[in-house]
């Protein structure tokens, strides 16, 4: 009989390195500066590659439309995306202004850190929206600089793939893209020795007065999750004129299975099921939405970053202006554009976004720890938005089965094999 090897999943690895980190961090005063060391590796690995690999995975996803589409369906659906991910960002951001998260960390607990946020007027944050250069853009990481930028070229590309019948540039991006996020998987297998010495280091700062503050981020975010969930469901139910308890209930299964799994990705062939077997969306538009939504409809990322952003800034007693804060709902939205699918990607996209703003990217440990139980809540976001979307625009478009939404009838698929009903 053949013995089953013990593996511990990547999630499980940073939770055991934090649990670890801490008890290091109480045992061993002294040892910071070498654990802090470890931490600043891992994090340079990260940053090293994150900003080609944000630019590629936003160009394949633009470029990858068709462009027939953009003016109609695809042109919808992109609106909802962008309106639904802004409007997530700003949930997370009211909610950590509101609640305050961050708060009650002792300023001279945390290591002093060099921050130098905006002081530019409201015109030049908007300006600054665009690239000057794209290369500096790079260099700098600006991320929402580097965003733009590929947003155009990724509209550019898809145009010309159609022009010339021709996806072979295309088809480049897309492999050099696997080869970064296999660069960047085989980087997070280092997470949990990185972990381990930010945390470490951390706890040895601040002592374990920090697991107060985690608590209270689990909790807003949470709520804020929640709430979103909730008034979406409540506004497309009104717009699509159907039962928002009919809704809910269609949306059962799938909001349990993107729970539990933490993943978009194993999600993904159960939204499409479930479109048109409990929603009765149509095959176009849902073959069409649900792909598109898993890269450029992150609801939930972009309600966690907001979040994070703000509770670390009032962590360490920073104050974010209003040009901050608009910077602050802008890049949690732009950086859910082309989503990092690799484990721990939340982490990584929060360690590309947080220089942006002058935080300390050393404070990513403040939530790696509690990273698997914030992905429940992100997930959950990311992927039930998307059926809402594609129900919208079935709705629209007249290619909405009411009576399979109803429970009325089964879709052709299940006519003949009917089993329990569910």
């Amino acid at each position: 009989m053949k013995k089953r090897s013990l593996k511990i999943s990547l999630t499980n690895q940073i939770m055991i390195a934090t649990v670890l980190g801490i008890f290091w961090g109480v045992s061993f005063p002294g040892l910071g500066d070498q654990m802090q060391l470890v931490g600043d590796f891992f994090l340079r690995l990260i940053q090293m590659s994150v900003v080609v690999l944000v630019m590629g995975s936003v160009i394949e996803a633009v470029g990858g439309l068709d462009p027939k589409e953009l003016g109609g369906i695809g042109g919808k659906v992109f609106l909802w995306f962008t309106g639904s991910t802004l409007v997530a960002a700003i949930f997370g951001l009211l909610f950590a202004l509101i609640l305050k998260p961050g708060a009650g960390l002792d300023q001279s607990l945390l290591q002093s850190t060099e921050t130098a946020l905006s002081t530019s007027s409201m015109e030049e944050v908007i300006l600054n929206f665009v690239p000057l250069n794209i290369i500096q853009a790079m260099v700098e990481q600006n991320m929402i600089q580097v965003i733009i930028f590929s947003l155009f070229f990724g509209l550019a590309l898809s145009l010309i793939k159609h022009e010339k019948k021709n996806q072979l540039f295309l088809d480049m991006i897309s492999s050099f893209n696997h080869i970064l996020i296999k660069m960047v998987s085989m980087i997070m297998k280092l997470a949990p020795i990185g972990i381990f010495g930010l945390v470490a280091s951390l706890v040895e700062d601040t002592g374990i007065r920090v697991l107060g503050m985690l608590a209270s981020f689990l909790l807003t975010l949470a709520a804020a999750s929640l709430l979103f969930l909730f008034l979406w469901f409540l506004l497309t139910s009104l717009y699509c004129k159907v039962s928002l308890f009919r809704l809910i209930k269609n949306m059962w299964r799938l909001s349990v299975i993107s729970f539990t799994t933490t993943s978009s990705a194993v999600s993904l062939p159960f939204q499409i099921e479930d479109g048109k077997e409990r929603f009765g969306i149509s095959d176009r538009i849902n073959k069409l939405v649900m792909p598109l939504g898993m890269t450029l409809n992150s609801n939930g990322l972009s309600l966690f970053l907001a979040l994070a952003i703000v509770t670390v800034a009032q962590a360490y007693q920073i104050q974010l202006s209003l040009g901050d804060l608009l910077q602050v709902v802008l890049l949690s939205s732009l950086a859910c554009l082309g989503t990092i699918v690799v484990p721990g990607g939340g982490l990584v996209t929060l360690a590309t976004v947080l220089p942006m703003l002058g935080l300390p990217n050393e404070s990513i440990a403040l939530l790696a720890g509690i990273d698997w139980f914030s992905g429940m809540f992100r997930t959950l976001l990311n992927v039930d938005p998307d059926v809402t979307v594609a129900l919208i625009v079935a709705h629209d478009e007249g290619e909405l089965d009411r009576a399979v939404f109803n429970g009325e009838k089964a879709p052709v698929k299940l006519a003949e094999k009917i089993t329990d009903g569910v």
